[in-house]
């Protein structure tokens, strides 16, 4: 099935090894749970512009990885020519986050302004940090701005912005 475009994927692992003899791979999870990515039957497999769908045959947590069957790769080395290839699922298999959480994909590129209305840049990127998550700021230099309530005062995914209590000078 074509995409009808890019933006229809949400990334949410890459495949980091090859895993045995029989074509399993390692998978590094971008998930809140390890086994998150096992819930959805039909992955696409590759980089911006290049994706291959595969069915899930068997996956199962190992350690801090998944490991996953996927039809088609049959030895190791089909499972190694998808060593470094990111992982989606479609964004309409996906559930809507409840109120108040949100999907990473869905920060990266907001707009973040402080309440006294100055421009700090775009969400490039977040940070698990096993605390609290940490939104990632390029603008005129990187901030990183630890998204908590005592700081994100607000996101507003149709306005593409989020307010927060952070100063300039931070």
């Amino acid at each position: 099935m074509p995409l009808k475009q890019e933006d229809d994927l949400v990334v949410m692992g890459r495949i980091s090894a090859p895993y045995a003899i029989r074509g399993w791979v390692k998978i590094k999870p971008h998930t809140e749970y390890l086994d998150s990515l096992l819930d959805y039957p039909v992955w696409h497999v590759g980089r911006t512009g290049q994706w291959r769908e595969y069915q899930l045959v068997e996956g199962k947590v190992h350690t801090q990885y998944l490991l996953a069957h996927l039809e088609g790769v049959e030895d190791r080395d089909g499972a190694e020519a998808l060593m470094g290839l990111d992982i989606a699922v479609l964004r309409g298999d996906m559930p809507a986050a409840e109120e108040g959480e949100y999907y990473w994909d869905d920060l990266i590129g907001l707009d973040v302004v402080n309440e006294a209305g100055a421009a700090l840049g775009k969400v490039s990127g977040l940070l698990e940090t096993g605390a609290h998550d940490v939104l990632v700021v390029q603008g005129e230099r990187e901030r990183l701005i630890p998204f908590v309530d005592a700081y994100v005062r607000e996101v507003d995914l149709d306005a593409g912005r989020i307010l927060v209590d952070w100063g300039l000078d931070y």
